[in-house]
């Protein structure tokens, strides 16, 4: 009852937040709830955030948020995913490994934290804000991290609806080529469907939007590996530091089972139950957009604790490292397209 004492207060706001996030967001789905919420957490806190919300907020913020990534498998069918994989995997393995070398030269030519790139990266990489998300967890990322690396992959969101129909135009894409370019370079699930939907409006069928959707469903099922990977390269890392700091840290074995992210276990079970079990769609739509709406609520959080000054201090540095992720993932789509004829990328 103690716990709950300390936790509800906090939780209620995050809740609420994250309820006017999520109405905001149906109305602009090009900026998204998370965006809103994030923002309205910010704000929130500049005017009022007493200490008996900080339970509630670190739970939202930590707890909540993997409860949404797992609820998120409800919308990955494996058997699609396999059918669409077969033909764009070279692609991703070749977008993936052009985001993560971006980040990580990039980062080192601009002096950025190492965790900040590794968001931003897998933001670019996989599929935006959910990314992000499952990420940030895994790797103990700061909530500073998590609000800048989110407004980034937002920016460059709003700018993809915009550009990727008419660049598309201008390079001659077929629709095929143009709903994989999009699915695989787009960033955030949301911008896919805006884009592809502008370009099929454009051509008068809905053919792009039906395989950017589904080759975007594909790239997030690659959260699973990347956030493990991630996960254990920073703890081995950060025992590392601890040992050559202290002697007392160098008997301390690596743990496994310690710096595995479960949550992501939880993300694969629901795909799986989706999957193999006779699960409604309708269902599971209302299980996404729960899962939606605990992420969102977790943004929310995340705003709380935003430090503003922390937010500003590299975000410069952090929008070139983001443009020059996308650049790096967009342009190696469209190579890797041309080169090995998948999509049939010109029209």
């Amino acid at each position: 009852m103690d716990t709950i004492k300390k936790t509800l207060p906090g939780l209620a706001v995050c809740l609420g937040i994250g309820a006017v996030g999520w109405i905001l967001g149906k109305a602009v789905p090009i900026v998204g709830g998370a965006v809103f919420s994030l923002l309205l957490g910010m704000v929130v806190s500049l005017f009022y955030h007493p200490e008996s919300w900080k339970g509630g907020v670190r739970f939202a913020s930590k707890k909540i948020l993997q409860y949404g990534i797992v609820l998120l498998g409800f919308e990955m069918n494996l058997y699609r995913v396999i059918t669409v994989g077969e033909k764009t995997l070279i692609l991703m393995m070749f977008t993936l490994a052009a985001a993560f070398i971006s980040a990580f030269l990039l980062s080192r030519l601009l002096r950025l934290p190492a965790k900040l790139s590794v968001l931003i990266g897998v933001g670019t990489a996989v599929c935006g804000g959910s990314a992000i998300a499952a990420t940030a967890p895994a790797i103990r990322a700061s909530d500073e991290d998590v609000a800048r690396s989110i407004s980034v992959i937002f920016l460059f969101n709003l700018a993809a609806v915009f550009l990727f129909p008419l660049l598309g135009h201008a390079l001659r894409l077929s629709d095929t080529g143009f709903g994989i370019w999009a699915g695989t370079a787009v960033n955030d699930t949301s911008s896919v469907v805006a884009a592809a939907s502008v370009w099929s409006q454009q051509v008068g069928n809905a053919s792009a939007l039906q395989i950017a959707t589904v080759v975007k469903l594909t790239r997030t099922l690659m959260i699973i590996p990347i956030t493990l990977f991630f996960s254990i390269l920073f703890s081995r890392r950060e025992k590392n530091a601890a040992q050559s700091d202290t002697t007392e840290a160098k008997g301390k074995a690596f743990s496994f089972r310690k710096v595995f992210p479960w949550f992501v276990l939880g993300f694969l079970l629901t795909s799986l139950l989706y999957t193999f079990l006779p699960i409604p769609p309708a269902c599971g739509k209302i299980l996404v957009e729960i899962g939606k709406y605990l992420i969102i609520t977790a943004m929310g959080a995340i705003g709380l604790n935003t430090n503003l000054k922390k937010l500003f201090a590299e975000s410069k540095s952090a929008l070139l490292l983001g443009l020059g992720c996308w650049i790096a993932v967009a342009g190696t789509s469209l190579l890797v397209q041309f080169a090995t004829g998948i999509g049939a990328g010109v029209a």
